[in-house]
């Protein structure tokens, strides 16, 4: 089911057109003094797009709350020290970045739920974050000249074409592997910041978890609504 909403206000001829519900006729007031017919058309065509707006962030219904991961833009904080482990980790990180990335933006070509879109966008940002970390510890990018859907690590390349597989044959799967990248994603950036000193890539890695998070959160909502 198509979730986009578009608004469109359009006033010709006496006709009012509000997020694709149409009301024909002059704006007048109702029997006894009620609310204007066409008041009415736009209150309930608002309220359809405020719904709409939270479940696109996996939240309140008044769009507030976001759970679309995008990153605040924080400049990052002083260099640290990494080990040989935990660069080989953040390494395999932007890979991980990566995948979702070119997952998600491949499930928005395919299907019309801005979710995927949105957060595909948030991806970018991650993966620009992580591989300012690489350049600042002198990491090789192993993800450096990859075009979309190919990647360094035999395992990544693996659990992407699976999950682009499951989500290929249909939506409720695509949402699926949604879940399945960010819970992995959540485990694996726990499991990272165990130990991990360096100030600005606990604040990288920090952030990508509450995103992960809030991306799970947004699939997770848009699951339930299938």
């Amino acid at each position: 089911m198509k979730r986009n909403i578009k608004i469109a206000t359009a006033v010709t001829a006496g006709a009012l057109a509000i997020g694709g519900v149409l009301a024909v006729g002059p704006v007048t007031a109702g029997t006894g003094g009620g609310t204007p017919a066409a008041a009415q058309t736009t209150s309930r065509s608002m309220l359809m797009n405020a719904q709409y707006q939270g479940r696109l962030h996996g939240g309140d219904t008044d769009g507030i709350r976001r759970h679309d991961g995008t990153c605040n833009g924080a400049a990052l904080t002083e260099q640290g020290t990494l080990t040989t482990v935990q660069k080989a980790t953040l390494a395999g990180m932007t890979e991980e970045e990566k995948l979702a990335h070119d997952l998600y933006t491949a499930f928005a070509e395919r299907y019309d739920v801005r979710v995927f879109e949105r957060i595909a966008a948030a991806e970018t940002q991650h993966l620009s974050a992580v591989r300012t970390l690489l350049d600042r510890y002198d990491v090789t990018d192993p993800t450096a000249g990859k075009p979309a859907g190919e990647f360094t690590d035999p395992g990544v390349q693996a659990a992407y074409d699976r999950l682009l597989k499951q989500g290929e044959d249909s939506l409720p799967g695509a949402l699926k592997a949604g879940r399945t990248v960010e819970t992995d994603d959540i485990a694996a950036l726990n499991k990272a910041l165990s130990g991990l000193t360096a100030p600005d890539t606990r604040q990288v890695y920090t952030n990508l978890l509450a995103a992960s998070e809030r991306h799970l959160t947004a699939f997770e909502h848009w699951s339930a609504d299938e």
